[in-house]
């Protein structure tokens, strides 16, 4: 087993971008087979694991890269020009990894202490009941849409606090072995398929104290870690939690640009037009520019979000409540243009867009489904934010 002693050297962003970009064609040649199956393929995972890149915020300390979310969000962008359901998985078990960081060392040792490749998935939804005994609580759950989840080793899951007498005092999140849990084969979608995003099921299993992260003072900027000084496990967790899952859709929108600049150099004709290559047609210069501007307005919004979670990280501060509605609207925004550059790439490449042998579909499909993401809605981030603007208290979420 990989220790942190015998676990590769840390990696310059440069460095992970570059390996990620590297696995672009791998990915790319599975995705169809990672499709089908309704699961990454190992083959997938092995070189992911290979280069480093589900340790991107594993802590330094631990074997981990501590990456901060511009080349978090960098990898998985790249990630996604390969495959979409890949670059979602990726992001996920990221983003739970990064969760763990917030808990207590002790917790954070049991996860990684042995294997600094061990990886984590998470639903932050508390649909479970809990029962205090000594030293923890008894859970037993249903989590739907855990993302990774056929991938990983543990999972953090959403669960209410209760006292002794069964009164709700808290909502936390649980680090549970996912050899403690029963996973139900129940995602059959039309768009994401194989981020293997089942139901994860626990039956009376008991959490001890020092895994049991309290989501509700998360929220407000107070972290479990004894590591206050770590920047990366600073970062504001709504923020982060929301903003991560756009760098795929970012990325899928420009492996769409890819796809269809790839056709139109072929000599790609317009159907029933008197144009013999499409890319002679004013009609089709203007919807790939646009297209194109749409993409790189997605990843500028992306970018900015980032560094404003790095950046308030890096200063000690808590986000204040208009910068994180701000992220969240950055978010959504991210999948509107993205879900639009797509859009109009479909337009420009025709109905045989949708042949099953086109990656197009798949990356249309993809797109439209992981874009839907309930924490990503672009209507509930545009009221959030348009609240926190006017300075209106009263807000449609406590998840900004």
């Amino acid at each position: 087993m990989t220790t942190p002693t015998t676990a590769p050297a840390q990696r310059t962003a440069a460095a992970l971008k570059e390996s990620a970009a590297a696995l672009v064609p791998l990915l790319q040649g599975n995705a169809a087979r990672t499709e089908a199956d309704r699961r990454v393929a190992e083959e997938n995972i092995a070189a992911l694991t290979e280069a480093g890149l589900f340790r991107l915020t594993v802590p330094r300390r631990l074997g981990g890269h501590e990456a901060n979310f511009r080349t978090f969000l960098e990898v998985t962008t790249e990630l996604a020009r390969g495959c979409g359901s890949t670059a979602w998985v990726t992001t996920l078990v990221n983003v739970c990894n990064w969760m763990v960081g917030l808990y207590p060392e002790r917790a954070q040792r049991e996860v990684w202490g042995e294997d600094p490749d061990a990886r984590v998935c998470g639903v932050l939804a508390p649909s479970a009941t809990s029962r205090a005994v000594d030293g923890g609580l008894v859970v037993t759950g249903r989590w739907g849409f855990a993302s990774g989840s056929l991938h990983a080793q543990w999972a953090t899951l959403g669960i209410p606090v209760v006292d002794a007498s069964g009164r709700q005092i808290d909502q936390g999140a649980a680090l549970i072995p996912m050899s403690e849990l029963t996973v139900e084969d129940t995602w059959f979608v039309a768009g994401m398929r194989g981020t293997g995003s089942n139901t994860l099921v626990a039956d009376e299993v008991f959490v001890p104290e020092h895994r049991i992260l309290s989501v509700t003072r998360a929220v407000q900027g107070s972290y479990a870690t004894e590591r206050g000084a770590e920047t990366l496990y600073r970062s504001a967790l709504v923020p982060v939690l929301a903003l991560v899952l756009a760098g795929p859709l970012a990325g899928l929108a420009q492996a769409g640009m890819e796809v269809v600049t790839a056709s139109l150099a072929k000599g790609k004709g317009i159907s029933y037009t008197f144009y013999e290559r499409a890319s002679e047609a004013p009609s089709t210069q203007l919807q790939l520019a646009e297209a194109a501007q749409l993409v790189d307005t997605a990843r500028l919004h992306l970018m900015r979000a980032a560094d404003d979670i790095d950046e308030w990280a890096a200063r000690g501060a808590y986000m204040p409540l208009e910068t994180r509605a701000r992220v969240r609207m950055d978010t959504g925004y991210v999948a509107r243009r993205s879900r639009e550059a797509v859009d109009l790439l479909l337009s420009v490449q025709g109905a045989g867009s949708f042949a099953e042998a086109s990656p197009l579909q798949r990356i249309w499909r993809d797109q439209e489904t992981g874009s839907r993401h309930a924490v990503i809605n672009p209507a509930i981030a545009g009221e959030l934010y348009g609240r926190a603007l006017l300075g209106i208290a009263e807000q449609v979420t406590p998840l900004i």
